[in-house]
């Protein structure tokens, strides 16, 4: 079963590859997907990347069989996620892809294993200001299974509350940067990244995620995260790399969105034609990033 939707199959074993690079692993062969959301989508299967804990077994994960065969450069895979049709989104195993990078990669270890790719969360800014709404611990998982930004039901009114974003939009030029401290870093958005304008409206793209203990009370950093931030996984050490995404036509300044917390952001470069958002499937599968 997924967040949305479940198949039914039997168990196999055979040689997988990637290109040329290959391991002998398990996997399911479906032989029903439930019409939600697979009858909306071309694809041929779901390849789960979650770390072991989450894997049927060792041999069902495909990060672990790659690791063990010694196939892979390095025991870690990227992935840079397109906000526009001029370029393509990508997935890279073995290695991290510099030309994707608009900063320097930091690293911040699994906080838990839950099989997720979770790290740990001090708090969330609003325009370079704490809101102090992770007095206990606060997990994110990073997903890109996901595609809205998703939290505690409590935590993402209190950020609807402060953020103040307008239906019409009329407030859109002014609305200030939405920020996640993680391993002394602070990863902010732009309003153009955690809002979705359509046909003149805007909305939040948050939603109400309410994960029971003990997995949570859990955040999901989704597709909207993903397209700002070029995210490296690195299942040897079991930690997560995170870098600003450098986009075709883009003109972002990275400083302004990668910055260490407690320091002021510099003032953005000027920015060329804002990119539109990438139309990504809206579904909600917890296949793994």
């Amino acid at each position: 079963t997924f967040g949305t939707g479940e198949i039914w199959g039997r168990c196999a074993r055979d040689l997988i590859c990637l290109g040329s690079v290959c391991t002998e692993g398990s996997f399911v062969q479906a032989t029903y997907e439930s019409p939600m959301p697979f009858g909306s989508f071309k694809f041929d299967g779901v390849l789960g990347l979650a770390l072991p804990t989450m894997s049927q077994g060792n041999a069902f994960n495909l990060m672990e069989r790659m690791g063990t065969s010694a196939a892979l450069q390095r025991g870690l895979f990227s992935v840079f996620m397109s906000d526009s049709d001029a370029e393509t989104s990508e997935i890279t195993f073995g290695r991290v892809k510099k030309d994707h990078l608009a900063s320097e990669v930091f690293w911040e270890d699994i906080a838990r294993d839950s099989g997720l790719w979770e790290v740990r969360v001090r708090d969330i800014h609003v325009g370079g200001q704490p809101q102090g709404l992770c007095s206990s611990d606060c997990f994110a998982a990073v997903d890109t299974g996901t595609s809205a930004l998703a939290g505690p039901p409590a935590v993402i009114a209190s950020i609807t509350q402060a953020l103040g974003v307008e239906r019409d939009c009329s407030n859109f030029a002014r609305l200030p940067k939405l920020g996640f401290s993680i391993g002394g870093m602070l990863l902010n958005l732009e309003p153009r990244d955690y809002v979705d304008q359509v046909n003149g409206q805007c909305e939040l793209a948050f939603m109400s995620l309410d994960v029971p203990p003990p997995r949570g009370p859990l955040f999901v950093l989704g597709i909207p995260f993903l397209q700002r931030f070029y995210t490296v996984y690195d299942h040897e050490r079991r930690r997560v790399g995170f870098g600003v995404a450098r986009h075709a036509g883009a003109g972002i300044a990275a400083e302004g969105l990668l910055v260490q917390v407690g320091e002021v952001a510099a003032p953005p470069r000027p920015q060329g034609p804002l990119t539109t958002l990438l139309a990504s499937a809206r579904s909600f599968l917890h296949t793994a990033v």
